[in-house]
């Protein structure tokens, strides 16, 4: 049994003249008893309830859900660098300045990878499969069309740095991809690991960024997963959540505490971060919502 507590994150293993870190596999049993995160746990789930609530009493929700995904598509890809805006966004190709065609195309490659994806779950389950359709959708036709869309990495890539050799992190070797990424699925749709869908997502999303499955996109693809998941368990009827926008506010401690589970074995501050994150953009929905609501009296 692993112990959110107690996590070991994995170790560093030497390859040549560097050395991968091998992540902990996370399909098992877990456990807590950390009071704050069940506190968390308890606080998160009641926000998600109401947002779903509030998503009902909308009577055209599927118009907000479309300015909910190019919102979600803009700050995601804002996180990676990208500088095209809402706004933008919503323009036609030929309306946009040539000079920012290439990052109106990732937003909306973005969105079309979101909207096909949600799609895709009526026919698959959240898989390595679909996660890798989204990631084609993704790259096509874009900056990253050279880097393997569609398919996990086959050879090693790094975060920081200019070289392996000065890399601030080295993901694991291409070869353990394929059986890392296996083992996540196996955990998110695995029902004795005695945790809540929220903390399965926020633990899966920090394993997925550590793996770094593909050569780019890992950051979009992995925050376009806890979107699916959500939808996928039900946890959300309409996909209303987005926490790009809490991620892009809070960066620097998102990064943070994603390097500290690597780093000191501390998962425990990374899911309250999560759990956090899930409270106050739910409220933050909950509000835009209940305007909505208001508008239309």
């Amino acid at each position: 049994m692993l112990s959110i507590d107690d996590f070991k994150s994995g170790f560093y293993g030497k390859q040549f003249d560097y050395k991968a870190f091998m992540p902990e596999k996370i399909n098992s049993a877990w456990s807590w008893s950390d009071r704050e995160l069940t506190r968390l746990v308890e606080k998160s789930a009641i926000a998600m309830g109401q947002l779903d609530a509030y998503a009902h009493q909308i009577p055209n929700i599927d118009h907000f859900i479309r300015m909910y995904v190019v919102k979600e598509a803009t700050v995601s890809s804002r996180i990676e660098g990208t500088q095209t805006n809402m706004e933008e966004a919503l323009l036609r190709e030929t309306d946009i300045q040539p000079e920012r065609r290439n990052d109106w195309f990732e937003v909306n490659n973005y969105i079309e990878a979101l909207n096909s994806s949600i799609e895709r779950l009526k026919e698959l389950p959240l898989s390595s499969r679909l996660l890798k359709e989204a990631h084609k959708t993704l790259l096509t036709g874009v900056r990253g069309e050279h880097k393997l869309p569609g398919e996990f990495r086959r050879s090693q890539n790094w975060i920081g740095g200019s070289s392996l050799l000065s890399a601030v992190f080295i993901p694991p070797v291409w070869e353990e991809v394929n059986p890392l990424m296996g083992d996540i699925e196996n955990f998110l749709h695995n029902e004795d690991t005695g945790l809540t869908n929220l903390i399965k997502i926020a633990i899966a999303h920090y394993q997925f960024e550590t793996i770094h499955p593909f050569l780019d996109g890992n950051g979009r693809i992995g925050r376009l997963m806890i979107t699916l998941y959500l939808v996928e368990k039900g946890i959300i009827e309409k996909p209303v959540l987005y926490l790009s926008d809490f991620f892009e506010k809070n960066r620097d401690r998102y990064y943070d505490n994603l390097t500290r589970v690597r780093t000191q074995n501390d998962l425990l501050k990374w899911v309250k971060f999560f759990l956090v994150g899930i409270i106050e953009t739910c409220q933050s929905s909950i509000q835009t919502l209940k305007s909505i609501i208001e508008l239309k009296k």
